[in-house]
């Protein structure tokens, strides 16, 4: 009997021979498994961060960035000093006649701004006291009234004179235009004020033109 053979057995149990089975650890995949994930996930940031760095070092990222600092590389307008509209043709103060009316209670103020106005080159045609229309009824400075015509030419020559005065068109008035004295008249514009908007209402205007702002 084999020392391999346990006591008491015998027959077809018995153990012969020197060699034996070995005894083998059972293998652990659970680690191996967890450990083959680990390593796919590692490379796969380490790809994307990649791809990522070469979008930026290559430009590939302007679709993105294209909402943000590049939006204000957009065209805009600007006046250009180069580009300018014509000046409108106004009448000159010496080829308008005009009619000065008084509707205050204040006596003297119609030949006074007419000859104030008649100093500053105008033509002057009647003087005297509104009319019942107007009367007392004019609360502001006063109303400038001429033909429709006037409304784009005349009438914006005779507004630099008296600031705030409203501009009315009378379809059945003539050539001359009347400018009718309100209640909270004081005085005409100062005649310095006063040049300086007629000058700037005969001045072209600059057109706005498109322009890149640098990026």
């Amino acid at each position: 009997m084999s020392m391999l053979t346990p006591p008491g057995m015998g027959g077809k149990y018995r153990i012969t021979g020197d060699k034996y089975p070995r005894m083998r650890r059972p293998r652990r995949r659970g680690r191996l498994v967890f450990a083959l994930l680990a390593s796919v996930t590692a490379l796969g940031l380490v790809g994307w961060g990649t791809l990522q760095l070469i979008g930026i070092f290559t430009g590939g990222d302007d679709t993105a960035s294209a909402a943000g600092p590049k939006a204000d590389c957009a065209s805009k307008a600007s006046p250009s000093a180069s580009a300018s509209t014509p000046a409108t043709a106004y009448p000159k103060p010496a080829q308008i006649t005009v009619n000065v009316f008084n509707a205050t209670p204040r006596a003297g103020l119609a030949k006074k701004t007419a000859d104030e106005l008649k100093k500053r080159g105008f033509k002057i045609g009647d003087v005297g006291n509104a009319s019942a229309q107007f009367d007392k009824k004019v609360t502001g400075t006063g109303i400038l009234l001429g033909p429709t015509s006037a409304v784009s030419t005349s009438l914006p020559v005779l507004g630099t004179q008296l600031a705030g005065a409203e501009a009315r068109a009378d379809s059945l008035k003539g050539k001359d235009v009347d400018l009718i004295i309100g209640t909270a008249f004081k005085s005409l514009t100062a005649k310095t004020a006063a040049d300086k908007a007629l000058a700037q209402l005969g001045a072209p205007q600059p057109t706005p033109t498109s322009s890149k702002k640098p990026c």
